[in-house]
């Protein structure tokens, strides 16, 4: 599982695809979880505008990623 700082309280499931390099852009994002390809504390989330905070768990194609609030 890879941790994943942010430098905000949270983030919108969108963003943090992009901020973790799992895609390029938005609308790459927004295919993907429209896809059901990608799961928050796994469970499948559909919207991207899903607010993420510390310690929430995103899982995508079987990668991990953790949110981890920096400062």
């Amino acid at each position: 599982m890879k941790e994943i700082k942010i430098y905000t309280e949270s983030i919108t499931l969108g963003q943090f695809l992009k901020w973790c390099r799992v895609v390029e852009t938005g609308g790459q994002a927004k295919n993907l979880i429209l896809a059901g390809r990608v799961k928050v504390n796994g469970e499948i989330e559909l919207h991207r505008s899903r607010k993420l905070k510390n310690g929430d768990v995103v899982e995508v194609d079987g990668e991990k990623y953790v949110v981890v609030v920096g400062e």
